[in-house]
């Protein structure tokens, strides 16, 4: 089963990537476009439509309305442009390794926000 969902999640970045590199092409259809950056926007949005500090239903748009604009946005792009794109996504996605440095880095700033967290709020008197 971890396989399935690695290999889920490996094919939601290739496809992420692949409607950016997309997008930028000047023969992909205006509506695939506005269909990607409403995509986009919906997920760096602050807003929901169901807020997400509802239990379980407020993560339920999210999990609905990605999948669909992705899908959408998919569908919207010609064959052969989706087609040289994906391409073109797998093999640069191949080519780069992990940097663990960068890792390394936004794990220590997690840890500093959380120590910071620790002392300012959760522990005051020390």
């Amino acid at each position: 089963m971890l396989k399935k969902w690695k290999a889920l999640v490996r094919q939601l970045k290739e496809d992420i990537y692949t409607l950016y590199l997309a997008s930028q092409d000047p023969e992909m259809p205006f509506a695939a476009k506005v269909m990607v950056l409403i995509t986009v926007a919906y997920v760096f949005s602050p807003i929901d439509f169901i807020p997400d500090f509802i239990p379980i239903i407020g993560y339920l748009d999210d999990l609905l309305l990605l999948p669909l604009g992705l899908w959408l946005s998919i569908k919207l792009i010609p064959a052969p442009l989706l087609h040289y794109y994906r391409q073109k996504a797998k093999q640069q996605m191949h080519q780069c390794k992990p940097n663990y440095v960068m890792a390394a880095v936004i794990v220590i700033l997690w840890l500093l926000i959380g120590y910071w967290v620790y002392q300012a709020y959760i522990d005051p008197i020390s």
